[in-house]
């Protein structure tokens, strides 16, 4: 899934092919990704290996529905694929660019419900025209299925040097009820040639035995 939606989206996975369509009521458009490495917040969730990716996103005014899934580790679980339902809302206040949804978590074939959901608030806002600040909050009462409540926050940053090239990166910090926290970072470029997007990141967290690591990411937008 698109983990962060708005900026934060620089420092995930994006699309490689994709289609749109236009509708009276909203717009319709798929996608497809691939990454060198699927991280999500400061961990591998493909073991360090290539993870293929994709979905379908529907939008209308400030209202937007999608699905993603992405292949992943089995994680123990016999789970081979992530996949991901949310929707929300996009409202603008002044200059704060909000996006205020809930995302749903599901391991299909999994031998272990890990199945679990989050609220999701996130803003953003251009001090100047190339930079781009943004925060975000993620909240769940049943991460991973546990019964434990968890708060992932985040703050984020983006600067377009050219139309084509940029940087971004981000500081967050996990926190689960009864398992402690930790914090995750991530800083990269993307440069966009030809329609396609590329991504370069070096991504790492504070957690004991959790090595630093890098993704590439090829994406296009259609």
């Amino acid at each position: 899934m698109k983990k962060l939606m708005g900026l934060a989206a620089l420092a995930g996975a994006a699309t490689i092919a994709g289609a749109s369509a236009a509708h009276a009521e909203g717009t319709v458009s798929a996608n497809v990704s691939l990454t060198s490495n699927y991280m999500f917040r400061g961990l591998t969730q493909s073991d360090g290996d290539f993870a293929v990716q994709g979905g379908f996103d529907f939008e209308a005014d400030m209202f937007y529905a999608g699905i993603w899934g992405s292949s992943i580790d089995d994680f123990g679980i016999d789970a081979n694929t992530e996949l991901d339902l949310y929707f929300g809302f996009t409202p603008t206040t002044g200059p704060i660019n909000w996006d205020i949804g809930l995302v749903g978590y599901f391991y299909p074939g999994a031998n272990t419900s890990i199945d679990f959901a989050e609220l999701m608030v996130s803003g953003d806002f251009n001090p100047t025209e190339a930079l781009t600040l943004g925060a975000a909050a993620f909240v769940s009462n049943d991460f991973l299925n546990t019964g434990a409540d968890s708060l992932y926050l985040e703050a984020n940053a983006a600067y377009a040097f050219t139309p084509a090239f940029a940087i971004s990166g981000a500081f967050g910090n996990q926190d689960v009820d009864g398992s402690g926290d930790y914090d995750t970072w991530n800083i990269g470029g993307t440069y966009a040639i030809h329609g396609f997007e590329l991504d370069l990141r070096y991504h790492d967290a504070d957690l004991t035995g959790v090595d630093e690591e890098l993704s590439f990411t090829i994406s296009r937008n259609l």
